[in-house]
């Protein structure tokens, strides 16, 4: 997050990361298939992985591995494109838990801001009260007909 200055320029503040977040990060580094899910849908989603099979296809044709139509390299790529949604699929529910546990933490900040904010109209109209009763004593005080 930045917040601009009078000069324009801005001041980078560091964010410190949702704690809840940071417990669920844990709870799913418990998991060995959920760390090696992890690390999979990281490099697939990276330019390493689209180099890697730059490079990989290029060298299958380049090479002469099989003839045209390339009927071995297109199962291949079919079964990976299987499994790569697969991973998508995994990542967005990744996600999604992620979104929902902020979104209870969230739930439970807003009922404990609702308890908050009732006490405090409670205290106001508590005041409000007092308030009346010592002007009523103080008119009457100063009006003693």
């Amino acid at each position: 997050m930045t917040q601009p200055t009078s000069a324009g320029s801005r001041i980078h503040l560091p964010l410190e990361p949702n704690p809840v977040l940071v417990q669920h990060a844990k709870q799913r580094a418990e998991s060995v298939q959920n760390r090696i899910s992890d690390h999979i849908t990281l490099f697939a989603g990276s330019m390493a992985f689209v180099y890697v099979h730059i490079v990989w296809f290029g060298l299958w044709i380049g090479l002469g591995v099989e003839d045209y139509p390339y009927g071995l390299l297109t199962m291949i790529v079919s079964l990976e494109a299987i499994f790569l949604s697969t991973f998508v699929m995994i990542s967005q529910n990744r996600a999604d838990a992620k979104h929902q546990v902020v979104a209870d933490q969230q739930w439970t900040t807003v009922r404990e801001e609702d308890q908050q904010n009732r006490q405090l109209i409670d205290l106001s109209t508590e005041i409000l009260e007092l308030t009346k009763q010592i002007h009523a004593v103080a008119s009457q005080q100063q009006d003693p007909s």
